[in-house]
C-alpha cells in the first residue's frame, strides 16, 4: 500500500524501546498507508548532547502527521515539546477491562470508561519555590491555614484558567456525546474553591451547551472510592491535571496494571500517543515488558488517522490473545516474553 501518512516513532528509554519494537512488528502486518520515521532509542541518543538530541527529535516530530511515543526517563527529548509547545491540552486515558486481563478485582467486567485529563495547567505549571517569597509577596491572609514554620517551607502554585478549562470541557463533552453517555467531573471542590470548585463550575457551564448531556460532579476523594467500588457508573470522567494523573493510574490498576493502559494527548492541531507505564527501568533488557499499552495506544492513533478498519483488526487480535490466555507476559500471570506475545498478536491477525 502506498504510504500517505507519516508517523514519527520515538522508542524512548530503558524498557520502552522493547515494547515499541514488538509493537512495530505487529503494525507492519496491517499493511498500513504509513511511512514510519523512527527516532533512535535513548541509548543511542545519549551519545549526542542535549541540544543535538532536541534538534533531531523536534525536527522529526514537526515533519510527521502524528507521533507514537514510548516513554522517557529524560534521555529522550520530545515529551515537553509535544505537550506544551504543541498545546496538547487533553490527555485521554481509556480504562477498559477485557477477558484475560489480570485484574485484582473480583468482578471487573463492567469497567469501561475514559478519563479526560486537562494536560497543561493545575499543579504542573512549574511555579514553585521558597514559601518566604510567597509570604513576602503578601499572598497569605487571615483565611490561610499556614503551618508552624511556613516561612522555611516550600510552595507550589495551582493555576486554573477559564480558557484552558473551557477547551478541555468542550473536548470531554464532545467525547461523551459521541459515546452517548454522561459526563462526570471531579476535583477537591470543598477545600479549594478558588481553583477546583471554579473548574467544576466552568465545566457545568460548558455542558449546558450540549442538549441532553447529563453532567454530574463528585469530590475527588469520593471519586477515587467510586472508581474501585462502582466503576460501572462512570463513562467519561473529566479531571484537572494532577488528579487525572493520579486517578488514571488507579484506574489502570483496577483492570490489571499500567502495562494495559494506553493514552493519547490531543490539541487543536496535533496529537500524539503513548503508553502510560513509563520506561520500566527495573525490567529493561529482560525482554518481558508487556507491549499491550503501546499497541492499544497505536490503536487510538489509527482511529485518529481515520484508519478504523485497521484499528478494529488490531483491537480484535489483542482481545483474542487475552481471551485464549495461553501467551501472556509475566505481569498478566503468564511467562511469555515480549516478542512471543507479539508473535501471538500477529498470529491472531
Amino acid at each position: 500500500m502506498t504510504a500517505s501518512i507519516r508517523v514519527c516513532v520515538i522508542p524512548g528509554d530503558d524498557a520502552a524501546p522493547e515494547a515499541m519494537q514488538a509493537s512495530l512488528r505487529v503494525l507492519d502486518c496491517l499493511d498500513l498507508p504509513i511511512e514510519w520515521d523512527c527516532v533512535p532509542p535513548g541509548r543511542d541518543l545519549s551519545e549526542l548532547d542535549l541540544a543535538e538530541r532536541e534538534t533531531l527529535v523536534h525536527k522529526q516530530i514537526d515533519a510527521a502527521d502524528t507521533v507514537l511515543f514510548g516513554a522517557t526517563n529524560g534521555t529522550t527529548p520530545g515529551a515537553r515539546y509535544m505537550r506544551w509547545d504543541k498545546l496538547t491540552f487533553a490527555n485521554v486515558r481509556p480504562i477498559q477491562w477485557r477477558p484475560g486481563f489480570h485484574s485484582p478485582l473480583k468482578d471487573p467486567k463492567e469497567i469501561d470508561y475514559v478519563i479526560v485529563r486537562e494536560n497543561l495547567e493545575d499543579m504542573y505549571v512549574g511555579v514553585m519555590g521558597e514559601a518566604k517569597d510567597l509570604l513576602n509577596a503578601g499572598l497569605a491572609d487571615a483565611r490561610s491555614r499556614l503551618p508552624v514554620g511556613a516561612e522555611d517551607g516550600r510552595f507550589a502554585a495551582k493555576i486554573i484558567t477559564r480558557p484552558g478549562t473551557e477547551q478541555v470541557a468542550r473536548f470531554a463533552c464532545e467525547l461523551a456525546t459521541q459515546r452517548n453517555s454522561k459526563l462526570t467531573v471531579s476535583a477537591k471542590t470543598n477545600m479549594l474553591p478558588a481553583t477546583d470548585r471554579w473548574f467544576c463550575e466552568i465545566v457545568r457551564e460548558v455542558a449546558q451547551d450540549y442538549a441532553g448531556l447529563e453532567c454530574e460532579e463528585f469530590i475527588v476523594d469520593d471519586m477515587a472510592h467510586r472508581l474501585v467500588v462502582r466503576p460501572q457508573d462512570i463513562d467519561v470522567l473529566l479531571l484537572p491535571n494532577l488528579y487525572g494523573d493520579v486517578l488514571s493510574d488507579l484506574g489502570a490498576g483496577t483492570i490489571g496494571g499500567l502495562g494495559l493502559a494506553p493514552s493519547g494527548c490531543f490539541g487543536n492541531e496535533f496529537a500524539y500517543f503513548e503508553s502510560a507505564h513509563g520506561t520500566a527501568p527495573d525490567i529493561a533488557g529482560k525482554g518481558i515488558i508487556n507491549p499491550t499499552a503501546t499497541l492499544l495506544s497505536a490503536e487510538m492513533m489509527l482511529r485518529y488517522l481515520n484508519l478504523n478498519g485497521a484499528a478494529d483488526r488490531l483491537n480484535n487480535a489483542i482481545g483474542n490473545v487475552y481471551l485464549s490466555g495461553s501467551v501472556l507476559t509475566p505481569d498478566q500471570g503468564g511467562n511469555a516474553e515480549t516478542e512471543r506475545f507479539a508473535d501471538a498478536i500477529i498470529g491472531a491477525l
